[in-house]
């Protein structure tokens, strides 16, 4: 279906804007309309978040608790179609949604200061704070079992003894390493079982660019890509900024020793977190803050590996053993965590 017909269905004509694909992401198909009012305009992939609806009732939910008790807070919600919907479905079943565009702002790909960092992580973490009330149940997972490190264990091991050989001698050093990990997950197991973790709103894929900020103070100012925002626990969204935040290359570099933890870096995103939360989390969930970032940089080390070893089928590659490279970068910025 083309753009002018989506955009029919919400009241807009084609004709009337400049249209640009954002190429940022590797989920969802983005375009930026722009006139005197600009918008984002977002097609929703449908292999990914398989319940759409969980995606747009989230957002709804939130957008109801925040309107009745944070009214000053900005949230940006979809805008409604001609017949009242949140989303437009097009003729091979994908979703379509309309976000207005917020002016004077910019996203970044790479954390470059500490300022940054904090705001990020103020940012993120003032989401869940406010929405600290709100009635998890009424919440849905949209990916079932996103950031749950015993599933992702269980997936390597069943990627293990089903790859080939020639795989499995391919990435032999990167297999030791994570095994030798494993601890971890018996740790976080502990942790969910003993209800030392508390389950909150989360928004659970806090990279940098998931942020607005100001492009002429460089504050924060709205928090964007919320179709993972669902029930989760506080070290997913820190430990995820710091798995993508403290080293100044990403897990795409092809020389490990590029990989370096930023102590500085890593010192702000605690601050800026906990400039929001330090009144909200448990003392006993302060205790997990170290254990977070080690956490989610196992987990994607074992996503990505596990990917490398059933034949690149779920991570976009470019090139042979790109997965194998992603999962080496993680498992060494790991080293550097514990």
């Amino acid at each position: 279906m083309e753009l002018r017909n989506i955009l029919q269905a919400f009241g807009l004509a084609a004709g009337d804007f400049s249209i640009d694909r954002i190429s940022a992401g590797y989920i969802n198909h983005t375009y930026k309309l722009t006139n005197g009012i600009s918008y984002v305009l977002q097609r929703l992939n449908k292999q990914v978040f398989k319940q759409p609806d969980a995606v747009a009732g989230n957002i709804r939910t939130a957008a109801s608790y925040l309107a009745q008790h944070h009214p000053d807070y900005l949230f940006l919600s979809p805008v409604r179609t001609r017949a009242g919907q949140e989303m437009m479905y097009d003729d091979e079943g994908f979703p379509w949604r309309l976000f207005p565009y917020i002016n004077n702002t910019i996203t970044v790909n790479k954390v470059e200061t500490e300022q940054e960092a904090f705001n990020a992580a103020s940012g993120f973490a003032r989401l869940t704070k406010k929405l600290a009330g709100a009635d998890t149940s009424l919440f849905h997972a949209t990916i079932e079992r996103f950031h749950d490190l015993t599933w992702r264990l269980e997936q390597f091991e069943e990627a293990l003894l089903k790859t080939s050989a020639e795989r499995k001698e391919k990435a032999a050093a990167a297999i030791a390493i994570a095994q030798r990990y494993i601890y971890l997950v018996d740790h976080y197991r502990a942790q969910v079982a003993g209800g030392a973790l508390k389950l909150r709103i989360m928004h659970n894929d806090t990279k940098i660019n998931n942020i607005l900020f100001d492009a002429t103070t460089r504050k924060d100012v709205c928090v964007i890509d919320l179709d993972t925002l669902m029930p989760g626990y506080f070290i997913y969204d820190l430990g995820d900024m710091i798995r993508t935040f403290v080293s100044p290359v990403d897990e795409e570099v092809k020389d490990p020793s590029q990989i370096r933890l930023r102590q500085n870096i890593y010192d702000a995103v605690v601050k800026g977190y906990l400039s929001e939360m330090n009144n909200i989390l448990t003392e006993e969930e302060k205790m997990s803050i170290e254990f977070s970032g080690q956490m989610m940089t196992y987990i994607m080390g074992l996503r990505m590996l596990t990917d490398f070893l059933n034949g690149d089928i779920y991570y976009q590659t470019t090139y042979p053993g790109q997965n194998l490279v992603r999962a080496a970068n993680q498992l060494r910025l790991l080293e550097l965590l514990t």
